[in-house]
């Protein structure tokens, strides 16, 4: 089922956990970079920029995967396990 309760909870829980990481990577980025010498900062804008369009993607393919599952096309999500 698209939009069991179950589902919901795992969708919040891949929403938290990669927000958690992409806040960690992007506090790290310019301390790392520092560490190293050179051009840090702009190294660590084209990693935040990079990040930000896996971001993008991933929330263009969840919202496609919610109109599939509302369409009833079979579609939804493959990393999301469904009862």
């Amino acid at each position: 089922m698209c939009f069991s309760m179950q589902w919901l909870q795992q969708l919040f829980i891949y929403i938290i956990v990669i927000g958690a990481v992409f806040a960690i990577v992007r506090l790290l980025l310019p301390m790392v970079f520092a560490q190293l010498g050179g051009p840090g900062n702009v190294i660590a804008q084209v990693i935040n920029i990079i990040m930000w369009a896996f971001i993008a993607i991933l929330v263009v393919y969840i919202c496609f995967a919610l109109i599939s599952c509302l369409l009833g096309s079979g579609g939804g999500f493959s990393l999301i396990p469904r009862r």
